[in-house]
């Protein structure tokens, strides 16, 4: 049973409680806040853990310890298997905290830092115990209706480009999360496709890891070091018989990914189709109607996607490769235009090792974006295959009118 649970500003968010063998002790932290460290190092300080577990997944973990993981990060392969997006979103998480970090002075997830250094120093297991964070965004993004979707990423773009000073109480306020749901909370307050996988999914995981690896080792005391919105579901959870009934099976339930929609891969061929058949009417009907239907194609198609890449500053290369692969990559909806514009971009200005180094710093602010080579190529990448998307659609309707006008 929970001993302890208090929102005094003078101590920090914590409950206590038992299951099992097993003492929990669970922290509430903001993930950009001074006391949250310090609350950490003097729980730490007083000897009575023989584990520390950490909301962090392996890949955030990895992150953190390694300042330079991005610049290990293969840009060609990311646009290859479909991770650019991924990577884009997880970039302007980091840029938020970091903006937030910045601003009062101490690095993004210090409390975690204070955490997995003062486990080292006392020779202490880490508990690695939050889903992966790529699991996460996924079920956020399939969990959300299409037509919402433009919304969600607008509003990660405006907390990320956002410069409002924020307040030394609003910070401690954000204890109310962690970064995700904080950078969402807009929209997780009022959206239940939105709080599942943020925060409910996230609670009954945490929880199940707990249990999982107090099965597997004698843990007698474990500080659990989580976002303060956190505490109430992972407590609850430990105090059940769900989720620890059998934590393994919680577990891999909670990683699986929900089937994509099949009309979202189906809808580039039918447009494909749709166009095929405009120009074949069209070159029925007559050579030279065909040939402008034909130009219409590609002019419109080929100066959009060029004109995104313009608004990106890519290459001069980059700009006329997206101006002449559009037109025919999209007729072939296995290879877009932002992956030819992308590559081109990376062959003529690879991104040097100061654009790594500085990539976490330059993406808190929309200037760096387009300053720092890592960005740019993402910028080229999504705006050539931006121009196309809206080429296809609007030489699409033209081709159909000069079809009704003749």
């Amino acid at each position: 049973m929970p001993l302890s649970s208090t929102d005094d500003r003078s101590s920090p968010p914590l409950r206590e409680l038992s299951r099992g063998d097993t003492r929990f002790t669970l922290l509430g932290t903001a993930h950009v806040s001074r006391s949250s460290a310090e609350d950490v190092n003097a729980l730490l300080a007083s000897g009575d853990y023989d584990a520390v577990a950490i909301e962090l997944c392996p890949a955030r973990h990895h992150a953190l310890v390694n300042p330079d993981v991005w610049g290990q990060t293969d840009l060609y392969r990311v646009f290859k298997e479909g991770r650019t997006t991924m990577m884009a979103a997880s970039l302007a998480l980091g840029a938020y905290q970091q903006r937030l970090a910045e601003q009062f002075g101490i690095e993004p997830g210090a409390e975690m830092r204070a955490a997995l250094e003062g486990a080292l120093a006392r020779g202490l297991p880490v508990l690695l115990i939050d889903r992966d964070i790529g699991i996460t965004l996924r079920r956020v993004y399939r969990n959300v209706p299409w037509w919402q979707r433009l919304n969600l990423f607008g509003g990660l773009l405006g907390s990320v480009l956002s410069r409002e000073q924020v307040s030394e109480d609003e910070i401690e306020r954000l204890k109310e999360g962690d970064i995700l749901e904080t950078t969402f909370a807009e929209f997780a307050d009022r959206s239940k496709v939105l709080y599942e996988p943020l925060i409910a999914e996230r609670d009954e995981y945490m929880a199940a890891r707990l249990c999982e690896e107090t099965q597997a080792a004698p843990y007698r005391r474990v500080l659990a070091v989580v976002g303060a919105g956190h505490l109430k579901g992972i407590a609850d959870h430990l105090e059940g018989s769900g989720s620890c009934a059998s934590p393994a099976e919680t577990v891999r339930r909670l990683e699986q990914q929900p089937p994509p929609a099949r009309w979202p891969k189906l809808l580039p061929w039918l447009i494909v189709a749709v166009i095929l058949t405009g120009f074949y009417i069209g070159f029925s009907r007559s050579p030279e109607l065909g040939m402008l239907m034909l130009w219409d194609w590609i002019l419109i198609n080929g100066v959009l996607s060029a004109l995104g890449v313009v608004i990106a500053t890519g290459h001069p290369m980059s700009i006329l490769a997206a101006f002449l692969a559009a037109p025919w990559t999209s007729l072939n909806p296995m290879i877009g235009a932002s992956m030819v514009a992308g590559a081109v971009e990376l062959y003529f200005r690879k991104p040097r090792v100061g654009d790594f180094n500085a990539l976490r710093h330059d993406v808190t602010h929309w200037r760096g974006w387009w300053r720092n080579r890592v960005s740019r190529t993402l910028l080229v990448f999504f705006l050539a295959g931006f121009g196309s998307t809206l080429g296809t659609y609007i030489a699409g309707f033209r081709i159909y009118d000069r079809l009704i006008g003749a």
